[in-house]
């Protein structure tokens, strides 16, 4: 008997050391994307920020992000973000690193968001869809004329969109493409349908590959603007591409914001002169609110074991009347804010820049993502289709 606990206890230490020299590299990384305004100022300095660290740590100039994490989501402005991190060339390597995707996103602003006069009086504001399409067409389609689509991811891709037609959300996810040709979506249709703001463009109308599944779509931000949360709940139930979590502790997650849309919530500019507010502001407020929610609920769900999720949002507290890179560095330099577990937000001494240096501490320790490649790829052709 005796034995028999010294043996349970010896075999009792193995175990934890092991679990112990294991804790890094049994993380499942996820990377978050916020929607919200059509620049990505925050969210285009650190993920840049994030590249450049990976690079340097790693000592490799060719690291992408997409090495380091196993899962990205991403709603908006962030979505695109995201799919451009994801999609794939045709030998599997991402078609564009985080500078690349920024540079592409600044030079196209102007024609992914074209504004348009509409309305009876032609006094209404609205961005042009037309103007949209044809860059994310450019964005999503390889040299040798393939369209790409869900599938032709390097890492599994989650976005979301309010569908009008079943008046519910609906998550476009790599998981589901695999599945399904009734579920997979070309890429730029993902891209244009989470990012239709209801304000500002019409609902976008798109089918699945095979004709199947139809989908009336407006911004996902209305619903999911910080898509953390329908990351991590995708994670926890996709048991085929995430066998090993089984909980909180089995992640590590980068959510990275897209700062506040305008200004603080009591912002003067947001109620009309007789107290109401406005329509646009509304719309605001719903994404701002979201984000917010989100964040404060993961802040409970990793309260014991905090630095495994790492919020960086820019929280107005930047120098006034700053643009370009100049305010992407000022946003690095924004000390760091983290939600309370019940309610609040507590300033940090690290910068936002300082923290995501940290993070990448962490990634590097692990090494490289492990997950099977784009499901696309498992098998060129398959038998039936030459006859055999």
């Amino acid at each position: 008997m005796e034995l028999s606990k010294v043996t349970l206890e010896i075999f009792s230490k193995l175990e934890r050391k092991w679990l112990s020299h294991c804790e890094t590299t049994k993380k499942t990384r996820i990377l978050s994307i916020d929607g919200g305004g059509t620049t990505g100022i925050v969210a285009s300095a650190s993920l840049i920020h994030l590249e450049d660290q990976i690079r340097l740590q790693t000592g490799d100039p060719h690291a992408q992000i997409v090495d380091f994490f196993d899962i990205i989501a991403g709603t908006g402005v962030g979505a695109l973000l995201a799919t451009m991190l994801s999609a794939t060339d045709s030998s599997g390597h991402p078609l564009f690193t985080a500078r690349d995707a920024v540079n592409f996103l600044t030079e196209k602003n102007g024609q992914l968001f074209k504004t348009s006069l509409a309305g009876v009086l032609r006094r209404q504001r609205r961005f042009s869809g037309k103007s949209m399409d044809k860059v994310l067409q450019e964005a999503f389609t390889r040299e040798d004329g393939k369209v790409l689509t869900l599938k032709d991811t390097s890492k599994p891709l989650l976005v979301p969109c309010f569908d009008m037609k079943s008046s519910a959300p609906f998550v476009f996810s790599r998981a589901d493409a695999s599945e399904s040709p009734s579920f997979d979506f070309e890429l730029w249709k993902v891209c244009r349908a989470t990012s239709a703001t209801p304000s500002m463009f019409k609902p976008f109308p798109l089918t699945s590959v095979d004709g199947k599944t139809f989908c009336s779509a407006v911004d996902g931000g209305l619903v999911m603007n910080n898509p953390t949360a329908a990351a991590v709940t995708h994670v926890l139930h996709n048991k085929r591409d995430f066998p090993s979590v089984n909980g909180v502790e089995d992640l590590l997650v980068l959510s990275l914001g897209n700062g506040p849309l305008r200004g603080s919530a009591c912002d003067t500019k947001k109620v009309r002169y007789n107290g109401e507010c406005s329509t646009s502001s509304v719309v605001d407020i719903v994404l701002d609110g979201v984000s917010e929610t989100i964040d404060q609920m993961l802040g409970n769900a990793f309260c014991w074991n905090r630095n495994d999720y790492v919020r960086i949002q820019a929280n107005g507290l930047m120098t006034e009347g700053v643009v370009g890179p100049i305010l992407q560095e000022e946003m690095l330099k924004e000390r760091g804010v983290e939600s309370l577990p019940f309610g609040g937000k507590r300033l940090l001494t690290e910068t936002n820049g300082q923290r995501i240096e940290c993070f990448v501490k962490r990634l590097v320790a692990s090494g490289k993502t492990s997950l099977p490649p784009s499901p696309c790829k498992d098998s060129a052709v398959s038998p039936l289709a030459n006859g055999r």
